[in-house]
């Protein structure tokens, strides 16, 4: 047996190694999240018949495939924000062609020689950065270089259930009315409350603290402080960052804040009518109003959406990052893979008001000032965050591993688990560690 199987072995290899030889096409690697729906999506090619992140960006995938046959695409879905994986490839020289990479770690990998300019490869396929809005433009460019391609913008959001706003007394001339202060804020959370018997708010509490740390740096931001101070100090432990903090840990202790919700939870308890608003992001606007035009959904014909209130009025201003095409630095790649890669990325550009329906800002000013664009559902509502939108700042590098502090951090701090000062101290001390370990 032993001895049939020695010689079954070499056929085997032989087998194995022309089933894993390539067809003549150009290989293009892409790495992404936003998640993987093959079942539903996997067979279609027109972006325009697929909803959400996820089938919007396979079906666009699949038309680029579809319409280049010279190419084969190899598309790994990483699971989210897919960093990690990454960094191991870039160890193991493994690098994909193109990989989604949000604006705020962009500097991070940049200044680590990782990632290659992309000036000369997008002004082959007529693409310059004037044609970006400026928030995508600022969201690529790292000293004077154009280190992606940008895929748009996104921000957090209020999603108000106007249903329950109504019950509750709550809206105005058919819109939602919100806070303008934290002392709003506790009136109205309490006034819904007891219309309604539900919480006002809708946020994540625990295992992805992603949700925690946007809404800490909206409301320090909205006070005129800087997160940072310079690129080696955070500005955490700041009389701005306590107040933030503070009227965080006060509407969650009054019982404003639904409790104990991861991400699924959070956004399965808004679709159910559970909660008056979930914060969360632009990616959820295509997703909750189809569900505001399903009779049997708690959302019908009652959902609208809102930047973020300004509650503290130091300045007016949104927190926005982006998502990127980049293209890692590998030396091994071909002039063939390389021209393969620019006509992914023109493809992606002259169809991105396809991405922008999952409910992102467009990267494009030609596509934000479009009537097309303009007339999709709660643009105009959402419009003012082009003007106010300011990203994390470029000279502050490893912001991924900083944001995980900050929301671990502030999440310890509002439920209860850390005094605010504690978790203020801790959150200010483990940043600069991270910023001044390079």
């Amino acid at each position: 047996m032993r001895r049939a199987l020695a010689l079954l072995l070499p056929l085997w290899l032989a087998l194995l190694s022309a089933c894993s030889r390539s067809d003549g096409r150009t290989e293009l690697v892409i790495q992404r999240f936003f998640g993987a729906c093959q079942a539903d999506y996997g067979q279609l090619t027109d972006p325009s018949k697929a909803d959400g992140e996820c089938g919007i960006i396979t079906a666009m995938i699949n038309q680029f495939e579809a319409r280049n046959p010279d190419i084969r695409v190899i598309e790994n879905t990483v699971f989210w924000p897919g960093y990690d994986q990454l960094t191991a490839q870039l160890a193991a020289n493994g690098a994909p062609d193109l990989v989604t990479m949000h604006s705020s770690a962009i500097p991070d990998y940049e200044a680590r020689g990782l990632l290659e300019p992309l000036d000369q490869s997008l002004a082959r396929i007529g693409i310059g950065p004037e044609q970006f809005t400026a928030a995508a433009r600022a969201g690529v460019t790292v000293e004077g270089r154009t280190m992606g391609l940008p895929i748009d913008v996104w921000s957090p959001l209020w999603h108000v259930n106007l249903n329950l706003f109504r019950k509750a007394g709550l809206v105005r001339d058919g819109a939602p009315v919100l806070p303008t202060s934290p002392e709003e804020f506790h009136a109205q959370a309490e006034q819904f409350r007891r219309a309604t018997g539900k919480p006002y708010f809708i946020q994540v509490t625990n295992k992805d603290y992603s949700g925690p740390m946007r809404i800490f740096y909206v409301w320090m931001l909205q006070q005129g402080a800087p997160l940072f101070t310079d690129a080696r100090h955070g500005n955490f432990a700041s009389i701005e960052g306590r107040r933030a903090l503070q009227f965080m840990r006060d509407l969650y202790q009054r019982g404003d804040s639904a409790l104990n919700m991861d991400y699924a939870g959070a956004v399965s308890a808004y679709l159910k009518g559970e909660g008056g608003i979930l914060v969360d992001g632009t990616w959820m606007v295509g997703q909750f109003d189809a569900a505001s035009r399903n009779e049997g959904s708690p959302l019908y014909q009652g959902y609208a959406v809102r930047p973020f209130p300004f509650l503290f009025h130091g300045r007016k201003v949104s927190l926005v990052d982006g998502h990127n095409w980049v293209m890692p630095r590998d030396p091994r790649r071909t002039a063939a893979e390389r021209e393969a890669a620019q006509r992914f990325l023109a493809y992606f550009a002259a169809n991105d008001f396809q991405w922008a329906r999952t409910g992102h800002f467009p990267a494009y000013r030609e596509i934000i000032e479009s009537p097309q664009w303009q007339q999709l559902p709660h643009r105009q509502d959402l419009a003012s965050i082009t003007r106010d939108g300011e990203p994390l700042p470029k000279y502050v590098r490893r912001q991924s591993p900083i944001e995980s502090i900050v929301g671990e951090e502030a999440a310890a701090a509002f439920t209860g688990a850390k005094p605010v000062d504690r978790a203020l101290a801790d959150m200010q001390r483990r940043a600069d560690e991270i910023l001044q370990s390079y």
